[in-house]
């Protein structure tokens, strides 16, 4: 199966909501890999890099979200996968 890395950004209620966390649980047990992340106008950014079939069905978990979320939009930019993660880590927001 192809591997590939998918950008995304989810808009919405998507802070407060555990939506890190659930995102590193979903993306762990697909076997993905990358981070996750706040931003601070208040949404999430994601990298996720994976088999196709696994990357595709977080992204698709992400129009969802954890209970608590309300997602609005979901902008996903898909590229060449790249190998560079080991693990599926929550990061910071950093200037």
């Amino acid at each position: 199966m192809a591997k590939i890395r998918a950008h995304v950004i989810i808009k919405g209620k998507v802070q407060g909501v555990y939506f890190r966390g659930y995102t590193q649980e979903q993306a762990r047990a697909a076997g993905v890999t990358g981070w996750v992340r706040n931003l601070p106008d208040g949404s999430v950014e994601a990298l996720f890099e994976g088999d196709e079939g696994a990357v595709e069905r977080v992204v698709a978990w992400c129009r969802e979200g954890p209970p608590a979320a309300r997602v609005t939009g979901v902008v996903v930019n898909r590229g060449e996968y790249r190998g560079e993660f080991a693990d599926f880590a929550i990061g910071r927001w950093q200037q």
